[in-house]
């Protein structure tokens, strides 16, 4: 009977210990703070799928079934900026879709387009999502688009709650922001690698499943729709595509040249050391003569 009650108490008290995901060290400095925030109508607009969104003056909520999915679009391009949004995803099967919070120029630029993404790849139930980021530059029409994706399971449960996703893009850096937290900091090593045309932002839920869950091994099934995605706390500050010359880009760091302060970047290496499952520079399968900038 002992043994069976300290039994028990393991289970109650230490197993959930063991399982419990730890939180990343703080960074510190949060740059959500720092840029207002606004209702939807002051930044965006529908897409596509205005049948399958609903919006209210703080946010939108969208979602995908068999017919259709949706997206939105921020009425002005930038050519830097802070862009985020608080976001929350749909619970149980979500195999196969995706939905996003983006920056792109691919109607500007059809098939010659640069791109950089936050990508919530759906998965099977009892499996956590994909955090998917990605930057694509210059990409083309004819199936060579190359993609520089590095995927992470979070700290937490997206499903459960709201939690803040944002990317900072100045003319030398992109940083993606989880919380205030950064997970990922792309360098700009050469004009070649970088995304320097005006981007609009962009939010979405699709079908991908011909490669979102397990590399499409788990499609979409329609019996669990609709698929739903919210989306409030919208941010978008910086310099539009119409701003003067002497339009300062922002910072999500304290210094306002940029970067990441040593609290901010030992709080990535974090992350990416305990939560990190892919980094295409490390994938010995992709032509890397296709990314310099893993040689760099």
């Amino acid at each position: 009977m002992a043994l069976q009650f300290l039994s028990l108490l393991f289970i109650i008290f230490i197993v959930p210990l063991v399982n419990a995901a730890p939180w990343p060290p703080s960074p510190g400095f949060y740059p959500s703070s720092r840029f207002r925030t606004m209702n939807f109508y002051q930044g965006f607009r529908n897409l596509w799928g205005p049948g399958h969104q609903s919006v209210d003056n703080n946010g939108i909520t969208i979602w995908l079934d068999k017919i259709s999915g949706s997206g939105f679009k921020s009425v002005k391009p930038f050519r830097s900026g802070y862009f985020g949004a608080s976001m929350k995803l749909q619970r149980g099967y979500t195999a196969g879709t995706n939905t996003a919070f983006y920056l792109s120029n691919n109607e500007a630029h059809p098939g010659y387009h640069d791109e950089v993404d936050i990508e919530f790849l759906g998965a099977t139930f009892g499996k956590p999502y994909t955090l998917q980021t990605n930057v694509y530059v210059r990409g083309s029409g004819d199936g060579r688009i190359i993609g520089r994706e590095m995927k992470f399971h979070l700290w937490f449960d997206p499903t459960q709650d709201f939690h803040h996703y944002a990317i900072l893009w100045s003319p030398k850096e992109i940083i993606f922001f989880v919380d205030d937290v950064p997970i990922r900091r792309y360098q700009r090593k050469s004009f070649e690698t970088f995304p320097l045309r005006p981007m609009w932002v962009y939010g979405s839920i699709w079908d991908a499943s011909s490669w979102a869950t397990e590399d499409g091994k788990y499609k979409t099934d329609y019996r669990y729709q609709p698929f739903v995605g919210k989306f409030t706390n919208f941010k978008a500050s910086g310099c539009s595509a119409f701003a003067p010359p002497r339009c300062h880009p922002v910072s999500a760091s304290p210094f306002r040249s940029g970067g990441l302060s040593g609290q901010q970047y030992r709080a990535m290496q974090w992350v990416q050391s305990h939560y990190m499952i892919y980094d295409y520079c490390r994938d010995n399968k992709r032509d890397h003569s296709l990314t310099p900038e893993c040689r760099l």
